[in-house]
């Protein structure tokens, strides 16, 4: 009779144990070396763009490229007619050789005189009316020699050239057409390999580069030392590495920011002018930094926070200022400490001094339902 009664108190006092705090993923938080990146957003750019225009005007004969493709630098891209230029350089070269024929001429007079005033054979006016005639001979020739190349020239400029190596775009102006000089568009081309990405950045970005330069942690944009990344919309993270080539002298007083150019190799033409761009660079010297799960943090209005541990395993309400995504972990600035241990999963379910039983797991894993982990991919 004994026995059953203490049975039955035991199997009450069993029955009437608190239940274990429910479990929740947690992590310990990461203190390691970080160098901080900025992002922009960029658009590619040529190097070069032409716009092709004649230099003479008249009929256009051909075009002879193919619209879209790669030319090289004096490939001809259109002729004009160039027989009215033809004509003209005959003239020219005509009006030459009788500016050659007056100045030998004249030479030989200039020649004699000299001999016949010595001998007072003929006046100071007759002398001096050869001479200037010999002077003048020469002056038609140099204005014939001119007409000569400038017609030559002329003529040249029948055969219109691509001043660039890259891509043409589409012809404007097809065979038949009339085309005024310096006028008239007939299509462009723009240099393809290198290739620039322009971007903007604010004052407070400027001003924090600058500081950064000062203190050699980084390199500057002016003078080519600073690297830049770039992605384009297809790709993940930013592969394309290139440098700076340019940082604007003045800041636009509308808008508060400045132009900055990055020069990247464009060998496989993976970069095409126009394209969006996202754009990374330095924007801090090494130190070390608090990492946490960015799916860690909680929103309350406008303060951000996290929900740690405490040393009675209670949860506490943290708040937190934060700094940029780095390697796929978010930077604490303010609000913990390194080994501190946080929630990183169901925020929604608890609530500050609600006792928990931590499950750890390595911050930068996302805990699954089946108890499993997946890693954070950078």
């Amino acid at each position: 009779m004994a026995l059953t009664t203490l049975a039955a108190c035991a199997r009450n006092e069993a029955a009437e144990a608190p239940p274990a705090p429910p479990a929740f993923a947690a992590a310990k938080v990461i203190s390691k070396p970080i160098t901080e990146f900025d992002e922009f957003t960029g658009r590619v750019e040529a190097v070069e763009k032409v716009a092709i225009r004649p230099r003479v005007s008249g009929y256009v004969t051909s075009a002879r490229f193919q619209q879209g493709h790669e030319v090289r630098k004096g490939d001809i891209l259109y002729t004009i007619d160039a027989r009215p230029y033809q004509a003209t350089l005959k003239h020219a070269q005509a009006e030459l050789a009788r500016a050659r024929t007056h100045l030998s001429l004249a030479h030989s007079e200039r020649e004699r005189a000299n001999k016949l005033i010595e001998k007072r054979a003929i006046s100071q006016e007759e002398f001096d009316t050869r001479i200037s005639g010999n002077e003048a001979a020469q002056a038609n020739l140099a204005g014939a020699e001119a007409a000569v190349e400038s017609a030559a020239l002329d003529l040249s400029f029948t055969q219109i050239r691509s001043p660039i190596t890259g891509v043409v775009g589409r012809a404007e102006i097809t065979a038949g057409n009339l085309v005024a000089a310096g006028t008239t568009l007939l299509t462009t081309v723009v240099s393809i390999d290198p290739i620039y990405v322009s971007f903007d950045g604010d004052e407070q970005v400027y001003l924090k580069y600058i500081g950064l330069e000062q203190r050699g942690e980084r390199g500057s944009a002016r003078t080519g030392n600073s690297p830049v990344w770039v992605g384009l919309s297809d790709e993940q993270g930013h592969p394309h590495q290139g440098h700076m080539v340019f940082l604007d002298n003045v800041l636009n007083p509308e808008t508060g920011t400045i132009h900055a150019r990055g020069l990247f190799a464009n060998k496989d033409r993976r970069f095409t002018p126009g394209m969006f761009a996202r754009v990374k660079l330095v924007g801090s010297g090494e130190y070390d930094a608090l990492l946490i799960n960015d799916s860690a943090v909680g929103t309350d209005q406008s303060v951000k926070y996290v929900l740690k541990v405490g040393a009675d395993s209670k949860v506490e309400y943290a708040p937190v200022k934060l700094g940029p995504l780095v390697d796929g972990l978010r930077v604490v600035r303010e609000g913990l400490a390194a080994d501190d241990v946080i929630l990183v999963k169901g925020l929604q379910q608890v609530r500050p001094g609600m006792p928990v039983t931590p499950h750890l797991v390595a911050m930068g894993e996302t805990p699954l339902k089946n108890g499993k982990t997946l890693v954070a991919q950078n």
